[in-house]
């Protein structure tokens, strides 16, 4: 149950994807007054090294990231300038680094953190008995008090708990590592449980694009559950392709990374579509592969 680090893929292309829509959700609820909150589910250690062990035997984030960032600095003084999204996410990230080593990564907490306004409110879950630890510290040392809190708690269950926020604005993210298989029935569970208690508020849901049936079906019971409901969604994917290597016979499978990812919002901004459609192109033209990768973004109401 506690196999899964995110430390060995923070800064691969689904972070981007992942962390390039957060971004922009949280600058979206910031332009009005009232306050928000986030309830991050999955929050993981929060920050990461990119120059740490664990990204270093991956080598995840040389293939997403890393490969982004020397374009926000400009490579040459013809490049065009990056699609807002874009541009956006990877000033986050730059920002990060700058504050706390120049190989540290963001994950989704230290994202929301530094997005938050004085009255904004993120809880941050996470149960594995090592990051929840890593979770509390990190949170901790940005000194902002009650309001942000780290929670080690089953992400799964917290809905019950905090949802709605007291302000009724809000952002629910979930992004479990479906490493268990049972994450794919429990994260509708979790939307249908969300949109039952807060209607109005903004769901954001990631999950990987892999061979199996119950992630090939995933994205369609998301987009049943937002249909029921009545709400406006959002369905953004990013492939980067990459051909699995030919096993010769008898030789042990080999670890095969993540190709594909998609990222499901319910109540999107009005404007996220035509961000990540500006910005997808650019993604996809430096972290493609081969002729798979590609993107789509999706929307109905």
């Amino acid at each position: 149950m506690f196999s899964y680090r995110h430390a060995f893929h923070a800064g691969n292309h689904a972070d981007v994807l992942k962390h390039m829509a957060l971004v922009a959700v949280l600058r979206h609820l910031a332009l009005k007054d009232t306050a928000f909150s986030v309830l991050d589910t999955h929050a993981g250690a929060g920050l990461y090294r990119l120059d740490g062990q664990a990204a270093r035997t991956s080598g995840e984030a040389g293939d997403g990231v890393l490969a982004l960032l020397p374009a926000q600095s400009g490579e040459a003084d013809e490049s065009p300038p990056l699609p807002a999204a874009l541009a956006d996410y990877l000033g986050v990230v730059q920002d990060c680094a700058s504050r706390h080593g120049p190989r540290a990564y963001p994950g989704s907490p230290f994202i929301t953190a530094a997005l938050l306004r004085p009255d904004d409110r993120l809880k941050a879950c996470e149960v594995h008995p090592t990051d929840a630890k890593l979770l509390a510290q990190n949170l901790e040392s940005l000194g902002r008090g009650r309001q942000i809190t780290a929670l080690r708690e089953d992400g799964f269950g917290v809905v019950r708990k905090f949802w709605p926020p007291p302000s009724r604005r809000g952002l629910l993210l979930c992004d479990p590592s479906y490493e268990i298989k049972s994450d794919y029935e429990r994260v509708p569970q979790l939307l249908e449980e969300a949109l039952k208690r807060f209607a109005t508020g903004v769901a954001a849901i990631w999950h990987p694009i892999i061979p199996r049936p119950e992630a090939h079906q995933l994205p369609k019971r998301l987009k049943a559950l937002a249909q029921q409901a009545g709400k406006p969604w959002l369905y953004a994917t990013l492939a980067v392709g990459g051909e699995a290597p030919k096993r010769l016979p008898g030789q042990a499978k080999a670890h095969t990374r993540l190709r594909a990812s998609g990222v499901f919002i319910v109540n999107p901004p009005h404007t996220l579509a035509g961000q990540l459609r500006a910005a997808l192109p650019v993604v996809t033209q430096r972290l493609g592969k081969d002729r798979h990768a590609g993107f789509q973004v999706l929307t109905q109401g």
